[in-house]
């Protein structure tokens, strides 16, 4: 009886240890089958991660060191030299830009800073329909849609500066507006073709506006480009074709019911001279540009070889004594010029090293109706005479950049300036007089960090 009692004991606990197997083996298949519950903390990290991927960060910092021939010049060389500064560390630009990317929309904000100030670059929205993906709309402040080098960016430019003419004309390259763009996607034979078109405000940037409308005017600028790449990539080039139209109203103040407007004409000795137009109130000043430009590039046994230019010419309104664009509301008598002038680089790196050669030459002549002795000649009764806002520059640019790294790049630029001269516009300061060419030359030391 006890051998029988010990094997229904140990039976017993064979069958629990078969039910507790059981148990645990039922157990775990209820958790393999059984869906995890979310966790909301790394849903959340999920969510944002998709997010930062759609932002895009970067920047720009241009350290100059620069030296002139003379102290207290005029220069589009990174702005004027203060009275009695003949050499200065600067810091051209530095800039922070942040771009988000989702799907068929893109917001872009970037701001400069600088010891001068803090100032807005880029502020916009744009949008892609997402059908075809061939038409978008843009809105905001950007580069204005006119050639190629005031799209270019800051950070890409071979020489310190833009050509005077683009300077003079597009005032810190950006300006307020909505434009529409046109041009198919990239899988599209039709890619190489694109078309932008908008309106603009019309004032620009300097250091102390910030692209407030002044006049109840809007400027159309439209750029049609050509542009294709061989499939190598070797061979690139591209043309484009560009059209300004727009003005500024002609008064002073609220005030004012009428002011004058100039134009060049020929004086009773038939010498070119400004005659004085009235014009109503709000009346608005001609500004019409016509532009063309041209680039190609081609990688061979030296290293690629960059050729790029631009012509521009047109009417310009401006003010007496200077042909920049306005951008503040008219305060004087408007003096309307007809101009040309044109830029041409050629870049050239040095085989595979990080050095690259670079030459410049720039020409604006503010006024095509005066050249020479005839500027400043005085006119007769009736007329007004021209002056130092009449003369054409030339300059040659001569640098070399270094590549340090992916972010560093060094820069040694002389721009060798020479002005149109007269006998007629003879003074004791070498500021100001014409009479022969000033010593303008300016020389730049750029460390650049662009990320």
């Amino acid at each position: 009886m006890r051998m029988i009692s010990l094997k229904i004991k140990k039976s017993n606990s064979i069958l629990a240890a078969f039910a507790l197997l059981s148990i645990g083996l039922s157990a775990n298949a209820q958790e393999a089958t059984t869906p995890a519950q979310p966790d909301p903390v790394v849903e959340q990290s999920e969510a944002d991660l998709t997010i930062l991927k759609k932002i895009k960060i970067s920047g720009l910092v241009q350290m100059d060191y620069q030296s002139a021939d003379t102290a207290g010049i005029s220069s589009v060389a990174g702005g004027s030299f203060g009275s009695g500064i003949d050499n200065r560390f600067q810091l051209r630009r530095g800039r922070i830009k942040a771009t988000y990317d989702n799907e068929n929309t893109q917001g872009v904000l970037q701001i400069d800073m600088t010891e001068k100030g803090v100032g807005l670059k880029d502020a916009y929205l744009k949008f892609t329909e997402p059908w075809i993906q061939t038409v978008a709309v843009q809105g905001g402040v950007f580069d204005r849609p006119f050639g190629n080098e005031i799209e270019y960016s800051s950070s890409a430019l071979e020489t310190p500066e833009r050509s005077r003419i683009i300077q003079t004309l597009f005032p810190g390259e950006k300006d307020l507006g909505a434009k529409l763009i046109l041009q198919a996607p990239k899988t599209s034979p039709w890619n190489f073709i694109k078309l932008d078109a908008g309106f603009f405000n019309g004032n620009g940037q300097t250091s102390t506006s910030s692209y407030v409308e002044t006049d109840k005017y809007k400027d159309f600028i439209g750029h049609l480009f050509l542009g294709k790449a061989t499939k190598s990539e070797a061979i690139k080039w591209g043309i484009g074709a560009s059209y300004y139209k727009g003005g500024f109203a002609e008064f002073y103040n609220t005030t004012t019911a009428s002011t004058n407007e100039y134009t060049m004409t020929k004086d009773a000795n038939g010498n070119p001279a400004y005659v004085k137009n009235t014009v109503g109130k709000g009346d608005q000043a001609k500004r019409e540009y016509f532009g063309f430009d041209g680039q190609l590039s081609f990688d061979w046994w030296l290293g690629i070889t960059q050729l790029r230019g631009e012509y521009l010419w047109g009417t310009q309104p401006a003010t007496s004594s200077s042909s920049n664009s306005l951008t503040i509301a008219a305060s004087a008598d408007t003096y309307v010029r007809k101009f040309n002038g044109y830029y041409g680089y050629f870049i050239q790196n040095i085989f595979q090293t990080p050095v690259q050669l670079v030459v410049k030459y720039d020409v604006y002549d503010p006024n095509t109706d005066v050249d020479g002795d005839n500027i400043g000649k005085a006119a007769s009764k009736g007329f007004v005479t021209t002056g130092a806002g009449d003369v054409k520059y030339t300059t040659w640019g001569f640098g070399i950049n270094y590549r340090w790294s992916s972010n560093v790049t060094l820069m040694a630029h002389y721009d060798l300036v020479k002005n149109e001269t007269t006998s007629n516009i003879k003074t004791s300061s070498t500021l100001t007089d014409l009479s022969s060419d000033r010593k303008d030359n300016v020389f730049t030391l750029r460390l650049q960090y662009a990320f």
